[in-house]
């Protein structure tokens, strides 16, 4: 038996349809199935139309002007003409744990295995500029990172490595100058000079500030610490990139993918100030800013997120500072997946989510990318999950098509709608941070923190509602035993990492040491730049905790106000 278009219409309405949840419409003959939710937005909250036309670009504002073509301004589809058919982007998974000798294992598995980049993920204490034998570090050396107190724990960390060959990625802010002089040091060590290394350090403290909390000293002593960092590397570590400008900790914290661009955006612009303010020019440092994105489930607005960023970057350096080198306009990114959408309910659909977020990610043109591991909600990754994270990603470059043209998603009424409504909503942010005087002074009175704790509260009670649906969270849910493997860590490293310290002290040239260590307090008091000064102290055995404590003698610390 035969069924016509008008039958199979029908049969699947009625199979398919709850009583009462069908509406006439002239689109299926008589009857349209009615909409599953009242009203349909992004998960960054903006409204979405049931299709895009060209009457929705014309509503937006959309110009082809404003997108151009790849590898040419404003770069909305791309700051390399053939994007990804002359170079993947960097695999650059993040990596940390226990001591520097058992991450230095984990970081060759994975050269071995594929991964063209180093990312280094350090400990708690290591962040907050303390040494593994400080009092506050107890119970947490070698947890969420890597424990670095000295230049003998960065050789462990690096013994082994080409670093004229391989790109490192380090993720620290507030010590950001002490552990790159740490690199710099072991590169030279290697017979590696210091004009030959790679990579890229945070150095982003005012997202500390904002939503991630490992900050020490205030706001204006940080930014000169940056500043001195822009200014060395300029002169004497040129393929370095300074400054990864991260607004993956904006998101994580719960910010919206409107406000991810926006803070992030402003508080690079505070950065291009500080260091014009001392007296730099802009294209001397404005081409080794880099930038730092969180990729989440919403798979357009995502890569739309990324093409508005590149656009408004590109527009707001060069209206405001006219610099002479295109780079200088240049959007770079690194992106990793979202952490906090990864589930310990069901891990293995992880799998599913991190997959489309990198897919996002690479459609929208990111330069390098980091894929979470699938049991990231339970624990720091085994090898195997590590792996498949990997695999992840290179599935997606060799099989999935998507890397063989640029900006795939380009052209969709659908994607440049979204992409023109991201653009100008974190303009008008990026406006309202001015006019309260700047992304500083916002932070001051706590304003970016407000803005994200609100949009969490949302996501959050959305959740709670069920009006946004988790799979193995409020939706898909069952009964089950969860065996997924989780790392142990060594239970002896803060220990072992104590005695380490204890006989570098002992072996040192203490009085060196310690002349190194007034220098950087005496220079602190000051206006040079402390670099060199932090460099060869680290080179005299001195310890992070150490170099630090010589400046928080000067600079103090910082209370943030509570936001509320």
């Amino acid at each position: 038996m035969f069924m016509d278009l008008a039958d199979i219409t029908t049969e699947l309405i009625n199979s398919n349809t709850p009583s009462g949840s069908v509406e006439e419409s002239p689109t299926l003959g008589h009857y349209m199935v009615a909409p599953r939710k009242d009203e349909w937005k992004t998960l960054g909250g903006l409204d979405i139309p049931l299709q895009s036309d060209e009457n929705t670009l014309s509503e937006v504002g959309y110009a082809r002007s404003n997108v151009g073509d790849a590898g040419s301004k404003p770069y909305t589809r791309g700051i390399h003409a053939t994007m990804y058919r002359s170079r993947l982007w960097t695999m650059r998974q993040y990596a940390g744990f226990s001591s520097a000798k058992a991450t230095n294992e984990r970081f060759k598995l994975l050269l071995e295995r594929g991964q063209k980049g180093l990312s280094v993920a350090f400990d708690l204490p290591t962040q907050l500029g303390l040494d593994a034998d400080d009092e506050l570090s107890l119970g947490e050396v070698g947890k969420v990172g890597v424990s670095i107190s000295s230049i003998d724990d960065m050789r462990l960390l690096l013994d082994g490595i080409p670093l004229d060959q391989v790109s490192t990625s380090m993720t620290i802010n507030s010590p950001a100058i002490i552990l790159l002089a740490m690199y710099v040091a072991v590169a030279e060590e290697q017979g590696v000079s210091a004009d030959k290394v790679i990579g890229t350090i945070q150095n982003d403290i005012l997202k500390e500030y904002i939503a991630r909390g490992t900050y020490v000293f205030p706001p204006k002593q940080s930014m000169r610490l940056i500043t001195d960092v822009f200014e060395y590397c300029a002169e004497n570590i040129p393929l370095w990139n300074t400054i990864s400008i991260s607004g993956y900790h904006i998101r994580e914290a719960g910010s919206t993918a409107v406000q991810e661009i926006a803070f992030t955006l402003a508080n690079a612009l505070a950065y291009v100030e500080a260091a014009i303010d001392v007296g730099l020019d802009i294209d001397t440092f404005a081409p080794r800013l880099s930038f730092f994105f969180n990729c989440h489930n919403d798979f357009f607005e995502e890569a739309s997120k990324f093409r508005a960023a590149r656009r408004l970057w590109h527009d707001l350096i060069s209206q405001r500072y006219q610099p002479k080198n295109p780079k200088s306009a240049m959007l770079r990114f690194h992106t990793q997946v979202a952490g906090v959408s990864l589930t310990a309910q069901q891990p293995l659909n992880n799998i599913a989510r991190v997959t489309i977020q990198a897919l996002a990610a690479v459609c929208g043109g990111t330069q390098s990318l980091h894929t979470n591991s699938y049991d990231e909600a339970l624990g720091l990754p085994t090898e195997e999950s590590a792996t498949v994270a990997l695999r992840t990603q290179q599935i997606i470059a060799e099989e999935s098509g998507v890397a063989d043209i640029a900006d795939p998603l380009g052209g969709s009424y659908h994607v440049e709608a979204l992409t023109e409504r991201i653009y100008q909503e974190a303009l008008l942010q990026i406006q309202e941070i001015e006019r309260l005087g700047g992304a500083m002074a916002a932070i001051e009175q706590g304003w970016q923190q407000r803005e994200i704790h609100n949009a969490a509260f949302k996501h959050l009670s959305d959740v709670e509602s069920g009006d946004r649906k988790i799979v193995g969270v409020n939706h898909g849910i069952m009964d089950e035993e969860d065996d997924t493997e989780v790392l142990k860590l060594d239970p002896t490293v803060g220990e072992m990492q104590c005695l380490r310290l204890k006989e570098l002290r002992e072996n040192r040239d203490e009085v060196k040491s310690q002349l190194c260590i007034d220098a950087i307090g005496l220079a602190s008091a000051g206006t040079d730049n402390l670099f060199p000064l932090i460099l060869e102290a680290v080179k005299s055995n001195c310890t992070l905790g150490e170099i630090m404590n010589a400046m928080r003698s000067e600079f103090g610390e910082w209370m943030a106000p509570s936001g509320f």
